[in-house]
């Protein structure tokens, strides 16, 4: 009785209560709170986002996905494991941001160009904040020193990329992804005989054949997928602006902040920065101006930003886990890459200090 009690749903259900108790007790900070959620989709993350969106869709239906794979399938392999399509999805989600690597690494599974453990990996690495934010909002925004953006950038994306020579060793039993690709299914033997940019431009054309679509309805259906997941991604947004005003006012915010300001007194850190840390736990875009803000020096303040950054944020956490709910990718992998990288972007922030500093 006591297990099927403290099952996680059962807990979830209980916190979900909670919440729904503390919006009945501020109801105008709940309504403040959903209305900043929701000025921060529109105003940030929908154009930011929707575009790109759109155009890996497109992409995907022209076939230059598979043009690239072919291109890249040398180089990734013996890097990360994976096809040559996942150099597209690096580039893509370094530029874009979350949680556009993990979106692209989705379709790719529903075509069947990944399998389970390839998928994994990649959604591991490239799950980013895109150079935008990280220049912008950050290093501009926040910190009011454009010089910082090369340490937060090397610290950031560095540590993305050592997760992702980390992650070939994940399920290391797990076979590739099958060769066939297009040109198999199309009945091509002997494409080694040929340039790399020829099997490319065959793969890239095969694919174009087999998706059939015209450019009219393709386009249609690009902006209707994009605009499905802009949807859930501010709803995401919303909700966990509300949860976290919510967990504020209920004082559970404070109490997570002292605890971990104890623990950051005893291996040396500025106290002030574990509001930061907290903040940033919950909300990528609240933990990185609290980093900014914080007043604590400016090495601990990137280090803190770089964790910020790398982590994501539960609210990025719930956007890649609705993402993956419609795979059979699991988040378990995610979230520990997600852990892992936002310590070794702390740790190289320490590291390229004396080389970088601003």
């Amino acid at each position: 009785m006591l297990r099927s009690f403290v099952h996680p749903l059962s807990l979830t259900a209980l916190g979900a209560i909670f919440i729904v108790l503390l919006m009945t007790i501020f109801p105008t900070e709940t309504l403040g709170s959903s209305l900043r959620g929701l000025s921060i989709w529109w105003h940030v993350l929908f154009p930011a986002l929707f575009p790109f969106f759109v155009i890996s869709e497109l992409l995907l239906g022209f076939g230059i996905v598979h043009f690239f794979g072919k291109l890249l399938d040398p180089l990734m392999r013996p890097l990360f494991r994976l096809p040559g399509i996942g150099g597209f999805v690096v580039t893509m989600g370094y530029i874009s941001g979350y949680p556009v690597g993990a979106r692209l690494t989705a379709q790719l599974w529903e075509q069947r160009l990944v399998n389970r453990a390839e998928g994994e990996r990649l959604v591991a690495f490239t799950t980013t904040s895109d150079p935008i934010f990280l220049i912008g909002a950050v290093s501009v925004g926040f910190f009011q020193n454009a010089a910082l953006a090369p340490i937060l950038a090397a610290a950031h994306y560095g540590s993305g990329l050592i997760i992702g020579l980390l992650m070939r060793f994940h399920d290391r039993h797990a076979p590739s992804s099958s060769e066939k690709k297009i040109s198999d299914a199309a009945g091509v033997r002997n494409a080694r005989r040929k340039s790399r940019i020829a099997e490319a431009l065959k793969a890239m054309h095969e694919a174009r054949l087999l998706d059939g679509r015209g450019l009219g309805r393709l386009l249609q259906d690009s902006v209707e997928s994009a605009l499905r997941l802009m949807i859930v991604v501010g709803g995401l947004v919303v909700f966990f602006s509300v949860v976290m005003e919510m967990l504020t006012h209920a004082g559970i915010v404070e109490a997570l902040a002292e605890a971990l300001r104890y623990l950051f007194h005893l291996i040396g850190l500025p106290a002030p920065l574990a509001d930061a840390g907290i903040i940033g736990f919950f909300e990528v875009t609240l933990g990185a101006r609290a980093a900014g803000t914080a007043g604590t020096g400016l090495m601990h303040q990137a280090a803190i930003a770089a964790w910020v950054l790398s982590w994501g944020g539960l609210s990025v956490h719930a956007q890649i886990a609705s993402l993956l709910s419609k795979t059979d990718l699991r988040y378990r992998p995610f979230f520990l890459s997600r852990i892992l990288h936002g310590f070794l972007a702390m740790a190289l922030v320490y590291l390229l200090w004396g080389w970088m500093a601003p």
